[in-house]
């Protein structure tokens, strides 16, 4: 899976449980409701005030090392 800024959070958590942890950093902690998995990561780290780019390329590294 190749994460975008207009990937749904919920689709990434559903991809990789182990994605949650880079949400949970930023002051995501509202993974589990239905709102949260089904906005998409640009608009999450807009309300949340966090850089969108940077949260995409540490969940990509991270889901590229697992594949290695």
């Amino acid at each position: 899976m190749k994460v975008t800024k207009e990937s749904i959070i919920g689709d990434v958590l559903d991809f990789d449980m182990g994605t949650a942890e880079f949400f949970l950093e930023i002051g995501m902690h509202c993974l589990g409701c239905p709102s949260a998995r089904g906005e998409s990561i640009e608009d999450a780290c807009e309300v949340h005030g966090t850089d969108a780019d940077e949260l995409v390329e540490k969940i990509n590294a991270y889901l590229e090392g697992k594949a290695e």
